[in-house]
């Protein structure tokens, strides 16, 4: 994909379907599940696999590619090149975090229990090493207010663990002030970042950890995530993998010692998912060409077309009344006493694809997740169709 703006892939659809052939048959609006992968992930993929069957598939690699990929989304959040480690799924990123930091017993952590579990069970795990956990209670889902957060802290308060954005609200919190503040305090944050890396600005200054996979809105491979980890906080945070990528081995010969990589390849164990950042590399290059910032406000602009059209069919939408500093890519929707799972049978069917989520209480909801490279024209159409 050469240089673009959003503009141009929405205006012209000829430009549109090349690039996200999704787009001819589906209107797809659940980014916030699964992307659908643009022609460029899949181009590159292809030239690489159909390379990888003439020997061995190191040789083929991109030159540069772990480098070049490391790079790219350290540009995406603000980050430096060696504070990134090409680590899998969110789970796993948040799993190194919680086990590899030296926890004492009687250590807490705040958390919100109705964060998406990828972001509740690694710390659910470590009450075996004694560490309790302090929950934060929204009155809404995902609605965390600064405030919330720094009450619940005491003197044996050593992190807080927040995703950027609820996965069913989409209420996007403060990164900025929690992290601030946090930091003076000598207080340890961790991000889960899955729903607005590649869509919204998450800025990492005061963020010591994030973890986000790509198969979300980077746009790229399951499976091919990155993980984020603060530069002077490298030292705390012990890799809990070793193996011959992680650690020194001249000519594949293990040393007496272990010494780890001095940047974020001490997370990288093993041999890459080489397939899969190759088409994660071009996810990014695609996301740093468009500009977050761009894609933020295209996604806003959606959010306002949508809101007053859902709240004028008598559906209650979640967070419709918050910022733009709290809004993201999610609108999500309900009508009480309504079957949604229904509804979103009807729309499968109209080859609209949208997402069905789930409260605690056991209601349900649609959530609609666009992307930049959807329209008015599909927004309309999903709007008639309800």
């Amino acid at each position: 994909m050469g240089k673009m703006t959003i503009e141009q892939i929405q205006s012209n659809e000829s430009i549109r379907l090349t690039e996200f052939p999704v787009a001819e048959k589906t209107t797809y609006l659940a980014h916030a599940a699964v992307c659908p992968l643009p022609s460029c992930a899949r181009d590159a993929i292809l030239h690489y696999a159909a390379a990888c069957v003439n020997g061995d598939q190191e040789d083929f690699t991109p030159p540069s590619l772990l480098r070049n990929t490391r790079q790219l989304a350290a540009k995406l959040i603000g980050a430096k090149m060696k504070e990134i480690a090409l680590v899998g799924p969110t789970s796993l990123g948040l799993s190194f975090i919680a086990q590899g930091l030296d926890w004492q017993s009687g250590d807490n952590i705040i958390i919100n229990a109705d964060d998406y579990p990828s972001n509740v069970y690694p710390w659910m795990a470590l009450k075996e090493k004694g560490v309790k956990l302090k929950y934060l209670k929204p009155h809404e889902p995902g609605r965390i207010e600064p405030e919330n957060v720094f009450e619940l802290i005491d003197s044996r308060t050593r992190m807080a663990a927040l995703a950027s954005c609820h996965y069913v609200s989409g209420y996007r919190i403060n990164i900025d002030a929690i992290g601030q503040e946090l930091r003076s305090r000598g207080i340890l944050f961790c991000v889960d970042g899955i729903q607005t890396v590649g869509a919204f600005p998450t800025s990492v200054e005061h963020v010591d950890f994030l973890a986000a996979d790509a198969h979300k809105w980077m746009l790229g491979p399951c499976a091919s995530g990155i993980l984020y980890v603060k530069y002077e906080t490298q030292k705390q945070l012990k890799p809990i993998v070793q193996g011959w990528h992680n650690l020194l081995c001249p000519d594949f010969i293990a040393q007496e010692t272990l010494n780890y990589k001095q940047d974020g390849r001490r997370y990288e164990a093993g041999t890459a998912n080489l397939l899969g950042i190759v088409g994660h590399h071009a996810s990014l290059a695609m996301l740093n060409d468009l500009g977050v910032n761009n894609i933020a406000t295209d996604l806003l602009n959606k959010r306002n077309l949508l809101i007053p059209e859902l709240l004028s069919k008598g559906y209650h939408v979640l967070n419709s009344d918050g910022d733009l500093d709290n809004a993201s890519g999610i609108v999500t929707f309900h009508k009480p006493n309504n079957d949604m799972s229904k509804l979103v049978a009807k729309l499968e069917q109209a080859r609209i694809k949208v997402s069905l989520r789930f409260m605690r209480d056991g209601s349900k909801l649609i959530r609609l997740s666009p992307h930049f490279y959807n329209t008015a024209n599909e927004l309309n159409r999903l709007l008639d169709k309800l």
